[in-house]
């Protein structure tokens, strides 16, 4: 048998420490060359020599590529896909460690001559040794270089069944890297006479609540969304201020009806989503003057599990009308007490109602130029043209305001649960059984991973056009954004995610549980995929 690279605890240690090293934070140029990184290693592979057609980077946006490395069995049409993220969020928060962050050996050493600046679940973390510290350890380079351990595994001992390795970017920002990459899975499909059996993401264990140590595998991942709103009142002068309505104070009303609303919150299987917040409020003046703020927008997060957009967006509009008629009321006692008459009432409408009244105004054209013009802005992200497109057309449409015009910002994330699958009760039973008889380690299930995956991009399930009501009001749909929803229907094949213990993602304390990491989870991974062979 040929010598394995990367099939010992201490290799795929090394491998790890070095893939960490390569940064790839979203949107940066090491993002854009990690994938060329990943294919020199895999070129190693006698596997891949003799086949190099199977083993191909491909195009995602603004340079950036994802990678797709098969191992196919000459008598097997089964597959399963490894799919992972190698994207990292940024690295300011480790001060003048920073330069380390990315450099796991080395931080781990120096933490322990900072003990007194740390948490004490953390300090007694790095006193048991158990732990590796560094951006990217946990979340979630440990998934791939596992991925990359079992397809050599695969290629040597040519096991009877196929791996399609898929590694993306941009996970941590819009999952510009996952929606890219499911068509090239249905061409893959049919070019090499696939059948997706498994989609097997392995993201990290994350901690149910504060101080949980237990270890997890997911049968589904949870969902979100962000229902947002641009709020556009009625400017005048701070001398006269009642002259107006400020965008904030219409945004307050909403933004207390929205945030712990539990009519946002779903139970399924015994798991429950977080509440709803808001992620950013603002408002859109881009200087200071004694003109008052008219104009503001709001971006609220709301997880899911089997709700849709269309239902999402339901939910949104009710909260939101009782919102602006608590609004108005107020505004009408202030009015009535100062006797001064109101410059009109507040209304609710969805950006589809707000395009489709600027379209019959001022033509498709001119609303087309406006969305150009925006579209082209490259200092503005996706949220940010989301807001200005709607608040450049309600600007030119005055006539509706005041106004709370409801849309949603991308990114969304379907939630995607394969909990009644019979494979995923199999997978998951193998899983517990040999985790206590190998080591001694109690797993339990979870159905809704609970830190978003890319995993929400595949098995779609929407009987109707729930979907449609996301496209609608979403202003930059099919320029600067958009999701292959009908694609992701075509790729119907259950989900799971096995992955490595860590703690503190996207926090300086980032850290992998090496015995987790190294020993256990490969072995386990394995065995499960030996076991569906058999099976």
């Amino acid at each position: 048998m040929n010598q394995l690279n990367w099939g010992t605890p201490e290799a795929l240690r090394k491998l790890l420490c070095e893939v960490v090293s390569w940064r790839s934070m979203t949107l940066t140029e090491g993002e854009r060359n990690f994938p060329s990184k990943v294919e020199a290693k895999l070129r190693r592979l006698g596997y891949f020599q003799d086949n190099p057609t199977h083993l191909l980077l491909h195009n995602a946006d603004q340079g950036r590529r994802f990678l797709t490395a098969l191992y196919k069995h000459p008598n097997a049409k089964e597959t399963i896909v490894l799919i992972s993220h190698f994207d990292t969020v940024n690295t300011e928060e480790y001060g003048d460690l920073e330069d380390f962050a990315y450099q796991p050996e080395e931080l781990t050493n120096l933490f322990h001559e900072r003990l007194d600046g740390l948490p004490e679940a953390v300090v007694q973390d790095l006193k048991s040794g158990e732990y590796l510290f560094g951006r990217g350890t946990m979340d979630m380079k440990m998934g791939l270089v596992m991925h990359i351990g079992l397809i050599e595994k695969a290629t040597v001992e040519q096991w009877p069944i196929n791996l399609l390795l898929l590694t993306v970017p941009d996970e941590e920002v819009n999952s510009a890297g996952m929606r890219a990459a499911v068509p090239k899975l249905l061409e893959l499909k049919g070019e090499h006479d696939l059948t997706y059996k498994l989609f097997l993401n392995g993201e990290p264990v994350f901690s149910q609540e504060p101080g949980d140590e237990n270890y997890y595998v997911y049968s589904g991942s949870i969902g979100k969304i962000m229902p947002s709103a641009l709020f556009y009142g009625k400017e005048t002068h701070v001398g006269e201020p009642l002259s107006g309505i400020t965008a904030p104070y219409i945004a307050s009303f909403l933004t207390q009806k929205i945030e712990w609303n539990l009519s946002f919150q779903e139970t399924a299987m015994g798991e429950t989503t977080p509440l709803p917040v808001t992620l950013q409020q603002k408002d859109l003046k881009l200087e200071y003057s004694t003109q008052t703020p008219y104009r503001a927008a709001a971006l609220y997060n709301v997880f899911l599990m089997e709700r849709n957009a269309e239902e999402i967006m339901d939910i949104f509009e009710k909260v939101a009308v009782n919102a602006a008629s608590t609004c108005n009321r107020a505004y009408m006692d202030v009015c009535k007490e100062h006797s001064i008459d109101p410059v009109g009432e507040v209304h609710v409408l969805r950006y589809e109602a707000l395009l489709t009244h600027a379209i019959n105004k001022l033509g498709i054209d001119f609303v087309e130029a406006i969305k150009g013009a925006i579209h082209a802005n490259s200092e503005w992200d996706d949220r940010e043209k989301s807001f200005r497109i709607a608040d450049t057309l309600i600007i030119q449409c005055q006539e509706l305001a005041p106004a709370i015009v409801l849309l949603f910002a991308p990114p969304y994330y379907p939630a995607v649960n394969s909990s009644n699958n019979e494979l995923i009760t199999q997978c998951v039973e193998y899983v517990k059984e040999q985790g206590l008889a190998k080591f001694n380690l109690p797993v339990q299930q979870v159905h809704y991973f609970n830190g978003i995956s890319d995993l929400s991009y595949v098995n779609y399930q929407d009987d109707g056009e729930g979907w449609s009501v996301f496209k609608s009001n979403t202003p930059i749909w099919g320029s600067g954004y958009s999701i292959p929803f009908d694609a992701m229907k075509e790729l119907q094949a259950p989900v799971l995610n096995v992955g490595p213990l860590g703690k503190d993602a996207h926090k300086r304390t980032e850290r992998l549980h090496m015995k987790s990491a190294f020993e256990e989870v490969p072995v386990l991974v394995e065995g499960m995929i030996k076991m569906m062979i058999n099976n």
